[in-house]
C-alpha cells in the first residue's frame, strides 16, 4: 500500500534496560537470526520514513548508536530511563521543531513488525482522523501487557497489567495495547506535561496519553489487530526465541516458494540478508547469516555455518565446515571440517579439504589444499600443491607477514614457510622441510636435518 509519509516522524523507543532479559546486553541488541531486533524495526520503517527516523536510547546507549549507526541519523537521548512517557518528552522538542503534523511511535523490541502493517495502520489512522491512534489486540491470556478499557465501546484508558486491579477497573480485558502509537502533535502538545508516575513503576507511561486525550475529548482509536503474535513485544529470552522461530519459519518458506532447495528446512536458519539463488542446495541443520549469498548449483551439507560470505556456482560445501567473511569461486569445494576466515578466496575449481584453515588468503585456480594445514595472509598460485600438516608461519609476535606460492608450485608434507617468503612457480619445497628464504622458480628446495640410520644391534652394544 503507498501512502504518503511526508507530514509525519517516526520514533523508536529503545532506551529501557530490558531487566526480563537477564543480559548485560541491551535489549535492542539481542539477535534474531543474527541481527539486532532493533534493526528489524528500522528496516520495517525506512521504506516509508527514509529521512524521518528518530531513536531514543538510554541505557548503553553507545553500544547501540555502535551498532546501528549506519541505519540512523538522528539519535534521542534519555540520560534516565523514566518510563516511556519520558522517553517521548526527551524526543518532543525536535519532533516538533521538525515541522511535522504527526509522529508515528514504534518500540525498539517488536522485530516482526513489517511495513505492510505499518502502512495499513497509518492509512486507517487517517481515514478515522484520530488524535490518538493505537494498535492493539485481543488475546486469551493478556499477561504482563496493558490493557485497554473501554466505555460504551469507545476507548477510556489503557492500563498497565501491574496497575490492574478487577475492583476499580472491572473484569479483566483481554484487549491490550501493543505499544505502536500515531499522534497527532498539535493535539498531544498540552497532554505531555499532564503524565505523572502515579502508578507501581513510579514511572512516566506513555499509555496515559490515552485518558487523557479520551477525556479531553479528543478522538482516540484502538485498531484491533485481532490476535497476531508477529505484533508482540519481545521481553524474555522465551519471547525471543519464539520471535526468532516465527522468523525463521517465514524466511525458510519463502526461499523453497523462490526455488531454493532446501532438505529439512525445519532445521535451517537463514538471515534476513541472506540471498539464496533458484537451483541453490541446502540440507539442514545449516545457519546462514550476514550478507551471505548462495549462488545456483551451489550445495551445501548438513552441519555447515556461513556468515557474510560468496558461494558460487556449482561449489561444494562440505559437513561441519565454517565460512566467515570468505568467497568461493564456480566449482570450488571445501570440507569437511575446513574453515574459511575473513578474506579467504577460492577461485575456479580450487580444492579445500579436512582440516584446513584459510585466513586472508588466495587459492588460485585450480590450487588444491587437501587436509591438516593453516594457510595465513597467503597468495597460492593456480594449480599449486599444498601438502598435509603445511603451515604458513604469518605471524613474528609483533607483525603479520606473506607468503606467495608461485603456479603449480608442490609444498610437501609438514612444510612450514616462515613469512615473509616466496616459493615461485613450479617450485617443488621438500617434506618437512622450514622455509626462512625464497624458493626460485623450478627449483628443489630443502631443509632438515640429514637423515641417519643407526644399526639396532651396534645402538645396543654402545
Amino acid at each position: 500500500m503507498d501512502i504518503n509519509t511526508n507530514n509525519i516522524s517516526a520514533l523508536v523507543l529503545a532506551a529501557g534496560k530490558g531487566t526480563r532479559m537477564h543480559s548485560q546486553l541491551p535489549k535492542v541488541l539481542h539477535t534474531l537470526l543474527g541481527e539486532p531486533m532493533l534493526a528489524y524495526v528500522l528496516d520495517a520503517l525506512k521504506p516509508l520514513f527514509p529521512k524521518n527516523i528518530r531513536v531514543v536510547i538510554g541505557h548503553q546507549a553507545e553500544q547501540v548508536r555502535q551498532a546501528l549507526q549506519e541505519k540512523v541519523s538522528h539519535f534521542v537521548m534519555q540520560q534516565e530511563q523514566l518510563g516511556t512517557g519520558h522517553a517521548l518528552m526527551q524526543a518532543w522538542p525536535a519532533l516538533k521543531a521538525a515541522g511535522m503534523g504527526y509522529v508515528l511511535v514504534v518500540n525498539g523490541d517488536t522485530p516482526l513488525l513489517h511495513t505492510e502493517r505499518i502502512s495499513w495502520f497509518i492509512q486507517a489512522c487517517r481515514q478515522n482522523s484520530a488524535d490518538l491512534a493505537f494498535m492493539s489486540m485481543t488475546m486469551r491470556d493478556p499477561g504482563s501487557y496493558g490493557r485497554v478499557l473501554r466505555r460504551s465501546g469507545r476507548v477510556a484508558a489503557v492500563v498497565e497489567a501491574k496497575d490492574y486491579d478487577n475492583l476499580q477497573h472491572g473484569p479483566d480485558s483481554r484487549e491490550i495495547n501493543l505499544g505502536i502509537y500515531l499522534l497527532r502533535i498539535s493535539s498531544i502538545d498540552h497532554l505531555l506535561s499532564k503524565i505523572t508516575t502515579d502508578n507501581k513503576s513510579h514511572e512516566y507511561y506513555i499509555t496515559d496519553l490515552v485518558a487523557l486525550a479520551a477525556d479531553s475529548g479528543l478522538k482516540v482509536t484502538a485498531l484491533d489487530q485481532g490476535e497476531d503474535d508477529a505484533l508482540l513485544g519481545v521481553n524474555t529470552p522465551l519471547e525471543l526465541v519464539r520471535s526468532e522461530e516465527n522468523l525463521r519459519r517465514k524466511l525458510a518458506a519463502a526461499w523453497l516458494s523462490r526455488g531454493a532447495l532446501l532438505r529439512n528446512p525445519h532445521m535451517i536458519s537463514i538471515g534476513p540478508r541472506v540471498v539464496l539463488e533458484p537451483g541453490c542446495e541446502i540440507t539442514g541443520p545449516c545457519e546462514l547469516y550476514g550478507s551471505t549469498v548462495v549462488k545456483t548449483g551451489a550445495v551445501l551439507d548438513s552441519h555447515v555455518w556461513v556468515n557474510n560470505s560468496i558461494i558460487g556456482p556449482r561449489c561444494r560445501v562440505r559437513s561441519f565446515s565454517h565460512l566467515d567473511g570468505a568467497r568461493m569461486d564456480e566449482g570450488s569445494d571445501i570440507g569437511p571440517f575446513a574453515r574459511l576466515r575473513q578474506g579467504s578466496v577460492l577461485e575456479e575449481n580450487a580444492h579445500v579439504g579436512n582440516f584446513v584453515e584459510m585466513k586472508k588468503t588466495v587459492l588460485g585456480k585450480g590450487a588444491k589444499a587437501g587436509h591438516l594445514a593453516y594457510l595465513g595472509d597467503s597468495e597460492i598460485g593456480p594449480a599449486a600443491n599444498i601438502g598435509a600438516g603445511t603451515i604458513t608461519c604469518n605471524y613474528d609476535g609483533k607483525q603479520k607477514h606473506q607468503t606467495k606460492i608461485g603456479a603449480g608450485a608442490f609444498i610437501g608434507s609438514n612444510a612450514a614457510l616462515v613469512a615473509p617468503v616466496q616459493i615461485g612457480d613450479g617450485a617443488l619445497v621438500g617434506a618437512g622441510s622450514v622455509i626462512t628464504k625464497d624458493v626460485p622458480a623450478e627449483s628443489l628446495a630443502v631443509a632438515r636435518g640429514r637423515q641417519q640410520n643407526i644399526n639396532k644391534s651396534r645402538r645396543a652394544k654402545d
